[in-house]
């Protein structure tokens, strides 16, 4: 049974305002974005990116400091109790500094990064807010070989990845009369094909699909897969791999 919200220590400008219960339901005018609040960006998510991938989380300098601190000691195979008796901090302090939860003064940084025989810059490197892009203007993709290159497939590096866990290589891929079938391609990770001109019959596993401009097959690339039958030549396509790093 619920019981009745008390207010008499509540501010005059509050009085009889009912406050929600906890894990009470939201109302459907609050979940469409109207809120009671002055501020109507209120309980709004901010920048909504459009796709269901998740947010890119903002680390704080002392996160960023945090985890090239512990990074650094592990290159040395050192535990932390042997940092902090190095640097003359004390063991709770290194624990406090390696997991973000105080900021460091210059003087402690200093002698981190002595102990760890790095420059004091290093310790910031997490911090450098970099993100990777390439813009590659039209027809100047880098012109690279591939193993179908010798059947005479034409591939065009379209950008690359820099930094981060996966490898994604986009590719225009460009097949001419002079152009042989091959669809013996094995690779790990996924490729997306998306048809941009002429037509193909594109084997992936023990299935043919005839792809025409706008057609995309998408696939786990682990399976026998390439273009099996020119049907229609000059044909280009986008070829987009991804596969973890090793």
């Amino acid at each position: 049974m619920r019981m009745p919200l008390r207010t008499l220590d509540r501010p005059p400008e509050l009085a009889g305002v009912v406050e929600p219960e906890p894990n009470a339901a939201v109302p459907a005018a609050l979940k469409n974005g109207h809120t009671a609040s002055a501020d109507p960006r209120a309980g709004e998510d901010p920048a909504p990116s459009g796709a269901s991938a998740p947010r890119a989380s903002a680390v704080t300098v002392e996160q960023a400091i945090g985890a090239q601190i512990r990074e650094q000691r592990k290159k040395l195979d050192i535990t932390s109790a042997e940092l902090a008796a190095t640097a003359k901090i004390s063991p709770g302090m290194i624990s406090k500094i390696e997991n973000g939860q105080i900021s460091s003064s210059l003087s402690t940084l200093t002698a981190l990064a002595s102990a760890l025989n790095v420059p004091i810059a290093a310790l910031f490197a997490g911090y450098d807010d970099q993100r990777d892009c390439s813009f590659v203007k039209a027809g100047q993709g880098d012109l690279v070989d591939r193993r179908g290159t010798k059947s005479g497939h034409i591939y065009q590096l379209l950008g690359h990845s820099v930094g981060s866990d996966m490898v994604v290589e986009p590719f225009l891929i460009t097949l001419t009369e002079e152009s042989t079938a091959y669809s013996a391609f094995r690779h790990a990770g996924v490729e997306l094909i998306y048809m941009l001109s002429g037509s193909v019959g594109y084997r992936h596993a023990d299935k043919v699909y005839e792809l025409q401009p706008g057609d995309t097959l998408f696939f786990d690339a682990s399976a026998q897969h390439g273009p099996e039958e020119l049907i229609s030549v000059p044909m280009t396509y986008l070829s987009i791999i991804v596969y973890p790093k090793e």
